[in-house]
């Protein structure tokens, strides 16, 4: 209404003022309670953890035992134990303890790696079959070549091959009768082996008569080395020193040889 006047605000009663802060103050008190009481849990479950890790300490338990006793973090382990003075015996135990996993852990990783090491060498194995395949006259002839070339001997007067190798004496063998056509009659084998091994010297021929399958009536005296050095060594057993592959009468054969080491140069 035109010329009406607002009306005055207006304003509280004491009694509802006290009514009003009295309600704000339970509320503020309520939640106080309950915060006391939920921080009040946790502290004591705390405790009791803090009192049971140095318990756990002072029977000489290391952190991280404590640690999954409890299952709590090993950062507080850490603080609640702090002062806390282990015996000799148990410091030993710890040292030992410490040792003891490092050199397990040490092991498994050595074992894994030597087991990824035979995975990747047999997988190797696999696809370099595949890739070479069965020998071909010339891959045999081409291959026992280059053998000689590092291995045998290029300034004699005939041929010579000499290793401690069975693998690849089988070889050379194989090269020279498949591919150089060597009758079996022209091999004259010499043992090369310390003369630690001379009781031995039977065995050792007999040896590499089955490796070369050349019959022992063509092995020729063996020589025996003389060295200062007295070691035996724990594979004396299994040791058979080198074998000297000689063709006989075979210059002209070696002039072969040669000519063909020039032809892969």
């Amino acid at each position: 209404m035109k010329g009406a006047r607002a009306r005055p605000a207006q304003v509280p009663s004491r009694s509802e003022e006290k009514s009003y802060f009295c309600n704000k103050l339970d509320v503020f008190l309520n939640l106080s309670y309950d915060a006391s009481i939920t921080y009040t849990g946790s502290s004591m479950a705390k405790s009791q953890k803090q009192i049971e890790a140095r318990k756990l300490r002072r029977k000489g338990l290391s952190l991280n035992e404590i640690v999954k006793k409890l299952k709590v973090s090993k950062s507080s382990v850490s603080l609640w134990c702090s002062g806390i003075e282990l015996s000799e015996k148990q410091k030993l135990r710890l040292n030992e303890k410490i040792k003891k996993g490092s050199y397990s852990g040490r092991m498994i990783g050595a074992r894994m790696q030597k087991d990824r090491k035979r995975k990747n060498i047999e997988n190797c194995r696999i696809e370099a079959e595949k890739e070479i395949g069965l020998l071909t006259d010339r891959d045999l002839l081409i291959a026992g070549v280059a053998l000689y070339w590092g291995e045998g001997t290029k300034v004699s007067s005939d041929v010579r091959f000499c290793n401690s190798n069975a693998e690849l004496v089988i070889f050379a063998m194989k090269w020279m009768r498949q591919s150089l056509h060597v009758s079996e009659s022209e091999f004259m084998m010499y043992v090369g082996i310390n003369e630690l091994h001379k009781d031995r010297l039977m065995e050792v021929v007999e040896y590499w008569s089955k490796v070369t399958r050349v019959p022992i009536e063509q092995f020729r005296k063996p020589t025996l080395f003389k060295v200062g050095n007295k070691k035996i060594y724990e594979n004396f057993a299994n040791y058979y020193g080198t074998i000297t592959i000689r063709v006989a009468k075979s210059s002209k054969l070696l002039y072969k040889i040669l000519g063909l080491i020039e032809a892969l140069k």
